[in-house]
């Protein structure tokens, strides 16, 4: 495997969990052209949070994923969405980035809160999970159930998906990280949706991009992170802006 993978097996192994801990509730902010981030824990409040972005005028890109989504340690305008947001404004694309980032959550639980995640004219899904699934060395069968029913329901809905892909820590063998690295690639392939390789490429196992849990990026991390997703989100949002609401 490539070097970064690498890379991200050793930092994971010294992470307990993937957005373990918790912050206080971020309120979304309500301008348009603004990332609207929930808060890091309480999935009732961020379904609030959601329901108002979805009232936004805005059509909207949502970033489904976990603490490293959410921005764990740093301020809201400093998380990858948020950054992405910008990239957003300074190209012109008329979309909202709507953060549906929650500390902790497997994707079972990104699974879980997907419809109301959805709410709204949303366009694009990022769909940024499986870190915590990789940590609890949960069965690769069960992430690739998850994922698969994420990208169904929202391709049932015309939205564009893009996958972001994750890696295994080495505590759990060889076997392991390999078949949670395939997982990724195979279901990009199979509902044919882009894919961002690896979401902490050149940013998981630097300590100089890293806080000090060694997982969660720092805001020069979270840039690399966001030019990481940007590099795919660019084209996709270009092709998205020309679709109507709900078409194909």
């Amino acid at each position: 495997m490539k070097a970064g993978i690498n890379k991200v097996a050793a930092a994971l192994a010294v992470a307990a969990c993937v957005g373990c801990g918790s912050r206080d509730a971020a309120q979304p902010k309500s301008n348009s052209g603004q990332a609207r981030v929930g808060p890091k824990s309480d999935s009732s409040q961020t379904r609030q949070n959601l329901t108002a972005a979805a009232n936004g005028g805005r059509a909207k890109i949502v970033i489904l994923g976990d603490s490293l989504t959410a921005g764990l340690g740093l301020p809201v305008e400093q998380s990858y969405p948020s950054v992405l947001q910008q990239r957003i404004n300074d190209s012109g694309l008329p979309f909202d980035v709507v953060n549906a980032g929650v500390s902790g959550d497997t994707s079972a639980g990104g699974l879980s809160r997907l419809d109301w995640s959805l709410q709204g004219d949303v366009r694009v899904l990022v769909v940024a999970l499986g870190g915590n699934d990789a940590l609890r060395a949960l069965p690769v069968e069960e992430l690739t159930k998850n994922l698969s029913r994420i990208i169904e329901r929202a391709q049932a809905r015309h939205i564009t998906v893009i996958l972001a892909g994750m890696e295994a820590p080495p505590n759990w063998g060889r076997d392991y990280i390999v078949a949670f690295h395939r997982v990724y690639v195979e279901l990009a392939a199979k509902y044919h949706v882009a894919l961002v390789p690896f979401l902490l490429q050149n940013v998981a196992g630097d300590d100089t991009l890293n806080q000090s849990d060694g997982i969660h990026p720092t805001a020069a991390g979270a840039r690399i992170v966001a030019d990481n997703v940007w590099s795919v989100l660019r084209t996709v949002a270009e092709q998205a802006q020309q679709k109507p609401r709900g078409g194909s």
